[in-house]
């Protein structure tokens, strides 16, 4: 057997409803965009992509298991993101105005750092880790889904609807980049990005208590 249509579109409805509604993937990715280009807001996609493919992955494979058998790195891993959240934190809290009209292009270690930071804020977001690990079961039927469902269908699936949901945010987000080069418009959007990296950190550190 292998999964219905009507699963896999419940799959991408749900997925797709969990990604637009705003939390500190996208918000981030908007305070990036902004700030470094439609490049490195592409690049950071990626990286919430990747983040997402991970968690998909767990819940698949039921690799939460083998997660509970080195429970000690799964430790490290998750509080390293949530340190790395308020790093993040730390830096949109601070971050300086800046002249939107300029054209500085971004550079490479821009490009790293916004691949990592994609990828850190979705295993640190308490909102991707509900999804994958409580609703995902709920929505399909786990034990249907074998390595060729999950490789041709689930990993293209999700990158399709967070590559298109992440798209029109990085699109909206350069649209309205004009509106947003004064230097009271850009501290309410680093700073409401900084108070989100802060609410996924402290949704994590409850989580571990």
């Amino acid at each position: 057997m292998s999964l219905e249509l009507t699963q896999i579109l419940a799959y991408m409805t749900a997925l797709a409803i969990a990604a637009v509604i705003p939390g500190p993937g996208m918000t981030a990715l908007v305070a990036r965009s902004v700030n470094t280009g439609t490049g490195a807001g592409f690049v950071m996609l990626l990286g919430l992509i990747l983040g997402d493919l991970t968690y998909l992955s767990f819940a698949v494979f039921g690799l939460a298991i083998l997660a509970a058998s080195f429970s000690l790195l799964f430790v490290l891993v998750k509080w390293g993101a949530l340190c790395y959240l308020c790093y993040l934190a730390y830096c949109f809290w601070t971050a300086e105005h800046q002249n939107l009209d300029s054209q500085i292009q971004p550079k490479r270690k821009d490009y790293i750092s916004a691949a990592i930071s994609g990828y850190t804020i979705t295993l640190g977001n308490p909102k991707t880790i509900a999804f994958y690990m409580a609703l995902l079961p709920v929505v399909i039927d786990l034990e249907l889904v074998n390595m060729k469902t999950w490789a041709l269908v689930l990993v293209p699936s999700t990158m399709l609807v967070l590559g298109v949901i992440g798209a029109v945010f990085i699109l909206a987000a350069m649209a309205v980049r004009q509106a947003l080069s004064s230097k009271k418009a850009q501290t309410l959007l680093h700073r409401g990005a900084a108070t989100t990296m802060l609410g996924a950190a402290g949704s994590m550190l409850l989580r571990e208590t």
